[in-house]
């Protein structure tokens, strides 16, 4: 499945925030600037990027629309996704926010039922709330397993202010990331393409960024030079192509909770990534033997999705075509 690729190749650019992250903290920038900064450095590259493509006065007449939905899931989505990976890499290392972070692939399954699907009926057309999809669900556990497995690579190093302070935030930022994406993608409706989308939640977050930037400003001043150009780095390789990329597969796939499932599990390829930047720029260890039975299993979860959402496209192509016979024999 295309998307599941641009989702891998997503994760790897999302890998980049882990990792810089940390090295920012571990060299005294602070996580209010390392959040911030990556959206005020996001804006510019997205509006001449959407300017360029002449779509920046529908995305104004879509916000203007719906100015307190913009307002409150791209708060949900960008900064209760954001803020709390950053603050989570001030206590603890990569690996350990970048595997806890993983548990997204699970949540992002569990808010099937928050949201509605159109299905056309002898009533009309009809909403009908979704359902979980339990194989795609028992899938991303099953990759959820493998990442755990890397994590025990680690877990003699973990203490109890790591556990407060390093996962129990991004346990809120791995619901808040799919709930606010797939809200955005309901407003919006498939009326905008995927940059307007990006460029919108950016905006429209930039007033919560002021406010943790100013925090940032009165505590500990302006950052240095180095968490500038690292925090530049970020808001390119995570913020700009990164977020495009698994936002362009997500709206691929948003009519099909199994398949966003799939999509959304590409990012436990993360770790993988994590691991490698953090063995080659940060001298961390490299994983043994458990670690690695952990990787195999991840690489396995992901071939069982894509060999489950392509089932899934193929029962639709069927559907479509008994539907399109029944028709011609009513004719």
């Amino acid at each position: 499945m295309r998307e599941i690729f641009i989702g891998i190749l997503a994760s790897m650019f999302f890998a980049v925030t882990f990792i810089l992250n940390r090295s920012m903290e571990l060299s005294g920038g602070s996580w209010l600037w390392s959040s911030s900064l990556r959206f005020f450095f996001m804006v510019p590259f997205l509006f001449i990027i959407v300017l360029a493509r002449k779509n920046l006065k529908q995305l104004f007449l879509e916000m203007v629309k719906h100015p307190l939905q913009w307002l409150s899931w791209s708060f949900v989505g960008f900064v209760l996704f954001y803020a709390p990976l950053t603050y989570a890499a001030a206590y603890g290392p990569g690996w350990l926010v970048a595997g806890t972070w993983q548990l997204t692939i699970v949540a992002g399954v569990l808010l099937g039922p928050l949201f509605f699907e159109t299905r056309q009926s002898e009533m009309g057309v009809l909403k009908v709330r979704q359902r979980i999809p339990l194989k795609a669900l028992l899938i991303s556990v099953l990759i959820l397993s493998g990442v755990l497995l890397i994590q025990g690579q680690q877990s003699n190093q973990i203490t109890m202010q790591m556990l407060l302070a390093g996962i129990l935030p991004v346990l809120l930022a791995a619901f808040a990331y799919p709930l606010g994406n797939r809200k955005m993608m309901e407003v919006c409706g498939g009326r905008l393409d995927t940059f307007q989308r990006v460029l919108g939640m950016t905006l429209a977050t930039i007033p919560f960024w002021m406010i943790v930037g100013g925090i940032g400003f009165v505590q500990v001043g302006a950052p240095n030079f180095d968490q500038v150009l690292q925090a530049f780095i970020v808001a390119i390789c995570s913020g700009v192509i990164a977020t495009t990329l698994f936002f362009i597969a997500t709206d691929r796939v948003r009519e099909s909770q199994a398949k966003l499932a799939a999509v959304e599990a590409t990012q436990s390829t993360q770790v993988l990534f994590v691991i490698i930047g953090e063995v080659v720029l940060l001298s961390s260890p490299f994983p043994d033997g458990l670690a690695m039975a952990g990787l195999f299993i991840i690489v396995l979860g992901m071939l069982l999705h894509s060999f489950y959402s392509r089932k899934i496209k193929m029962k639709g192509k069927g559907k479509v075509l008994v539907s399109s016979r029944s028709e011609e024999i009513k004719m």
